[in-house]
């Protein structure tokens, strides 16, 4: 990844991170914007090559944000975010940042966790889901009530993921 992809992409990561935390959106106009600027730089920059990039990059990203909404765990316009920035970083860089960016979250998760102090009803419930899918092959990941649920706004943790990745990229 060239570095001025990583500093294409950082706007777009900002704002993201001002509507998320302000209403737990992320608005279709960023996500499309990102991931079309992305596409276009690319194309203007590597020709049919960097398009190829982009557009792996883009379809990589989405693709496994997608596997985390079906889960539950992020909303439909991260998925939609993460392909703009596989369109600008490419593959590898948003694979990292994906990972690190749920390391992140899943550490401000057990902070938020541990100060409502909800500990040990939390890992029963964890424990009650994970014996419901090995021992009777439930699917039901999702299960539970809506207000069971922990949520925070995960571009917290998508902005210091993509810092994490491009100090170790």
């Amino acid at each position: 990844m060239a570095e001025w992809a990583f500093w294409g992409c950082v706007p777009f990561l900002a704002v993201a991170l001002y509507t998320d935390t302000r209403s737990m959106r992320i608005p279709n106009w960023l996500t499309v914007s990102a991931l079309l600027s992305g596409l276009l730089v690319h194309g203007a920059v590597d020709g049919l090559q960097g398009l190829l990039i982009a557009g792996v990059g883009a379809a990589a990203g989405f693709a496994v944000l997608l596997v985390l909404h079906v889960t539950g765990a992020v909303g439909a316009g991260d998925v939609k975010l993460f392909a703009g920035i596989g369109a600008w970083t490419g593959t590898l860089f948003t694979l990292q940042v994906v990972v690190y960016s749920v390391l992140i979250g899943a550490l401000i998760g057990w902070v938020i966790v541990l100060r409502r102090k909800e500990t040990g009803r939390r890992i029963r419930t964890i424990f009650g889901r994970l014996t419901g899918i090995l021992l009777l092959r439930s699917a039901g990941l999702r299960g539970g009530d809506e207000a069971e649920l922990l949520k925070f706004p995960f571009m917290v943790a998508v902005l210091p993921g993509s810092v994490c990745a491009y100090l170790y990229y």
